[in-house]
């Protein structure tokens, strides 16, 4: 049956982050720093107008694009946030999740043989995608000595007559990377000097710390008209569950992604959709709160590895850090599965990320407590073969 598989799909490796969580699954007494979901419910408020949709009967399909008033409410989310603006009407469209909205946009503009280029470590779906949209990958590789942050000199040299688009994710994942307003704008003027499409995964844009501030690329000069937005309540608003995103780009870009999404999904849950108007109207406390308790838990774990002597840049976005294992003498998939069979704490291997070097990925999107058990024991296994 296999010869009935098509190539691109069977040429792509599982997620090497399913893995180690469905080992984890069969084993009792296991800390998980691995999966990039919060710990948090999502907020009372939000639940409770999901729950008031469905008593009140709301569980037909929506717009293709998604609710008006919710594309409305994002509309004026963007622009007070990052003062660009997205008619609502033909700008934005509501997903089933970012994952939905990176497949609408990958598969709306790459043609067979067009060369997409991904900051690596990047999101173990980004690759995948490009494939399955029949494009081609092509690593821009960032260095932890310059904070995982794109180097304009290198994005440069990876240009091709084939490029055509750029793929950006800042916060990143799985570093906390983040990039500041001058290092993304010389990044924009080398979209703009070889006319790049930019898609730019903003998932985590709420997530920054300290004096640290996102920066929507769309905002940049002249960025706007070349880029796709992508974000969502996931990750911002305890929300993983709901399945709810959005995309925000120029009308005839959209259009086709909105073509797409026609004849794939139709239209994202009504419920969900009811929710994240919620969430955009009275969820901003909710977001203050998550991020203030992140940060607690983004110093703690990051100076808790350092002090293993497991070396880890600080994490200024998301909620993920990204230590250096070579201290251990294993690789990264030996250091996670020692590390999860003999002291029940699960991390993920950098390899699934397209990371060079030893480098694991530990989320902070669990309990303060539990971090500090999970450092105990790590620190009871670096004892060991630190």
């Amino acid at each position: 049956m296999r010869d009935f598989i098509a190539r691109r799909v069977a040429s792509v490796p599982p997620s090497g982050i399913r893995r180690f969580f469905d080992i984890a699954a069969t084993m009792d007494d296991v800390i998980s720093l691995g999966i990039g979901e919060p710990d948090f419910i999502t907020p009372l408020p939000i639940l409770e107008a999901g729950i008031r949709s469905l008593q009140h009967g709301e569980t037909h399909y929506t717009s293709n694009s998604g609710i008006l008033e919710l594309r409305q409410s994002l509309s004026s989310h963007l622009n007070r946030l990052y003062n660009v603006h997205y008619d609502p009407k033909n700008e934005l469209l509501i997903t089933v999740g970012v994952s939905e909205a990176l497949y609408l946009a990958l598969t709306a503009v790459v043609d067979p043989g067009d060369e997409v280029i991904i900051p690596t470590p990047c999101f173990v779906s980004y690759q995948p995608e490009v494939i399955f949209a029949g494009g081609t990958p092509v690593s821009l590789k960032t260095r932890v000595e310059d904070d995982f942050r794109i180097d304009a000199d290198r994005l440069e040299s990876l240009i091709t007559p084939k490029t055509k688009v750029l793929m950006i994710a800042y916060p990143n994942n799985p570093t906390g990377a983040v990039m500041s307003r001058d290092r993304l704008k010389a990044v924009a003027d080398i979209a703009e000097k070889y006319d790049l499409l930019v898609l730019s995964d903003e998932i985590y844009d709420r997530l920054v710390y300290g004096d640290h501030k996102h920066v929507c690329f769309a905002s940049l000069p002249r960025m706007r008209e070349r880029t796709i937005t992508l974000g969502g309540f996931s990750k911002d608003y305890a929300m993983t569950g709901w399945r709810v995103g959005y995309a925000a780009a120029p009308a005839s870009i959209l259009d086709a992604m909105r073509k797409v999404h026609q004849y794939t999904i139709m239209s994202a849950p009504t419920m969900s959709q009811i929710a994240a108007l919620e969430a955009l109207t009275n969820g901003e406390e909710h977001v203050q709160e998550m991020v203030g308790e992140y940060d607690r838990r983004r110093r703690l774990i990051v100076s808790g590895l350092n002090e293993l002597g497991l070396p880890t840049f600080e994490p200024h976005g998301a909620f993920y850090a990204f230590p250096n294992i070579e201290a251990s003498g294993m690789d990264d998939e030996t250091f996670a599965e020692k590390l999860l069979h003999e002291e029940r704490v699960a991390v993920v291997p950098g390899n699934a990320f397209n990371a060079e070097g030893n480098f694991v990925r530990c989320s902070y999107a669990t309990s303060y407590e539990q971090i500090e058990e999970a450092l105990e024991r790590m620190r009871r296994f670096m004892k060991r073969y630190g």
